[in-house]
């Protein structure tokens, strides 16, 4: 008998391999979970939901950084004095965006506001301020947001500063007057909620890193609930006073499944009190933020 020694480390391969196949045939065959309907048959999107990306910080592909706010160094740029207590809680996670293209497609002078925005990001993102944050931002912010849905009604309520957005099902003509989250139209396309957000004013930004639009803000949003647990969430941004063309984004939206999942509280506007408003005291707080000295 001839014996063929094999190398162990080809058996754990192919073993590894014959459990991979073995568990996408058993996947193959189980029923998929069915997404929760409304009783009009169209998907229901009622649930706790939240993002896992860096979009916030910017919605283009960016690598990390030691902060938003960069001032020249000796060799590189280091983070802003305002910042530099704050280490790596101040820092920056790279991420791979979320803009298809990968570039926003600015117009020239918005291009420059929107480098103006970054070198005066502390004093300017509308974030930092606890203003409303606008459609798209409120979706990834870092929060969780919740959507409430019947046949007849659709809400949603932002954790962040306790924003909140009513849907109209029936289009009630031009908004009355310009927003910070904009008047929003929501409308079926097969499975898929389309919501058109239009009203905007110019003041919220997309992200912490600048950028922008006018008061000419147009955003169709799409809603697919691809299971159970997971929406497929796309954004069209049109702004010809600031853009180009209209672009997009895409990202997806989790469901929170914990059994005591809700929203908490995080209405954040007696929190910038003092940031907004403490040079006003007779007797100012100290602003100075003291740095341990290393051991």
């Amino acid at each position: 008998m001839i014996r063929i020694a094999i190398p162990r480390v080809l058996l754990t391969r192919a073993l590894t391999l014959a459990i991979l196949v073995t568990a996408s045939a058993i996947a193959a065959d189980a029923p998929a979970a069915k997404a929760p309907r409304l009783p009009n048959g169209k998907p229901n999107l009622s649930g706790i939901w939240q993002t896992m990306n860096t979009a916030n910080y910017d919605l283009e592909p960016h690598a990390a950084r030691a902060a938003l706010a960069l001032v020249p160094g000796q060799f590189v740029p280091v983070p802003a004095p305002e910042v530099v207590a704050l280490g790596a809680v101040g820092a920056v996670p790279g991420g791979l965006g979320v803009v298809e293209g990968n570039e926003i497609p600015y117009l020239p002078a918005a291009l420059e506001k929107k480098r103006e925005n970054q070198k005066n990001w502390l004093a300017s993102d509308p974030e930092i301020k606890c203003y409303l944050p606008g459609v798209p931002r409120a979706t990834y912010m870092p929060f969780p947001f919740q959507i409430s849905h019947n046949k007849d009604a659709l809400f949603f309520a932002y954790e962040y500063a306790g924003a909140v957005r009513n849907v109209y099902l029936k289009d009630p003509g031009e908004a009355p007057t310009e927003s910070w989250m904009g008047q929003s139209v929501g409308r079926w396309e097969g499975d898929t909620m389309v919501v058109d957000v239009k009203g905007f004013n110019d003041q919220t930004w997309f992200d912490r890193a600048g950028n922008h639009h006018s008061e000419q803000l147009h955003v169709v949003e799409r809603y697919t609930l691809r299971s159970p647990d997971v929406i497929w969430y796309e954004a069209t941004i049109e702004d010809p006073k600031t853009f180009s063309r209209p672009w997009k984004i895409s990202m997806p939206l989790y469901r929170h499944v914990e059994l005591n999942a809700q929203l908490m509280q995080f209405k954040c506007v007696e929190f910038v009190e003092e940031l907004m408003y403490g040079h006003l005291r007779k007797k100012p707080a100290d602003a100075k933020v003291p740095v341990a000295a290393p051991k």
